[in-house]
């Protein structure tokens, strides 16, 4: 089952810069000409206030103005930043590790034929089995708000049975499970039989290895899993195991 990707955690009003690139949801302008350019803040004022300074192609010369990575920001004709967020959709193979380094197994990001990958994180991840439906981002909030719990996003898969399915499962999906270890009760959940040992399975969340510890309380084990979509963004059918192509705009809008 997938877990939410580990993503950088910002202090209030705080930012790093790696490589020359900020990275952060928001921040001023005045920090980030800060640690960019390696200088003091009466320098940058001065910067401003002479005009010298543009974001998004306009003259800025307030200090506090707020930018983020997607902020165009040039200092005379020098850019120092120019980032464009980037939203893939994968289809994710059975074998391939949800991870964007691995000594042992092909990642994601080697599947990938994209200038920018190394620069992507995986909202939502697949296990080493698993298949279906991969997003990846540059976007931290983005995919912040993808997979959220408070947001409720769908989460929709195929499920592979050892065993028949009967009624019983319907009711204890839809009440949630207590999970011991870590003390939670999940979310309620829909399940849906598709056939005798198939069924399709609809989360708000994603615990640590979650289908398969709900179905492991029946002594059911899980053979399959496919993830079929993500709020409104379905896997694309065209796509064959291991293909990937960028979002559509309206993709990406669904999640906002």
């Amino acid at each position: 089952m997938s877990r939410t990707c580990i993503l950088l955690e910002w202090l209030s009003h705080s930012y790093f810069v790696i490589c020359g690139v900020m990275q952060s949801k928001r921040g001023r302008l005045d920090r980030y000409l800060c640690s960019q350019l390696h200088t003091h803040r009466k320098a940058v004022r001065e910067l401003l206030l002479s005009g010298r300074v543009c974001v998004d192609g306009l003259i800025v010369k307030d200090m506090d103005r707020q930018v983020d990575e997607f902020s165009r920001i040039q200092l005379d004709e020098q850019i120092l930043q120019a980032n464009a967020p980037v939203y893939v959709m994968l289809h994710k193979p059975i074998g391939v590790v949800s991870a964007t380094k691995d000594t042992q197994h092909k990642t994601v990001i080697d599947l990938l034929d994209c200038e920018a990958r190394d620069e992507l994180h995986i909202a939502g991840r697949l296990d080493l089995n698993s298949s279906g439906l991969l997003l990846l981002t540059n976007d931290s909030r983005w995919s912040d708000a993808l997979m959220s719990p408070t947001h409720k996003v769908d989460k929709v898969y195929r499920v592979t049975l050892a065993n028949p399915i009967t009624e019983e499962y319907i009711a204890a999906f839809a009440e949630g499970m207590y999970f011991g270890f870590e003390d939670i009760t999940t979310q309620p959940a829909k399940l849906v039989i598709l056939a005798d040992n198939v069924a399709e399975v609809t989360l708000h969340e994603g615990k640590y290895h979650q289908i398969k510890r709900m179905f492991g309380r029946f002594r059911n084990p899980v053979v399959g899993l496919h993830r079929l979509s993500i709020g409104d963004i379905v896997l694309d059918e065209k796509l064959a195991p291991g293909e990937s192509r960028a979002l559509t705009v309206a993709e990406v809008a669904s999640i906002r």
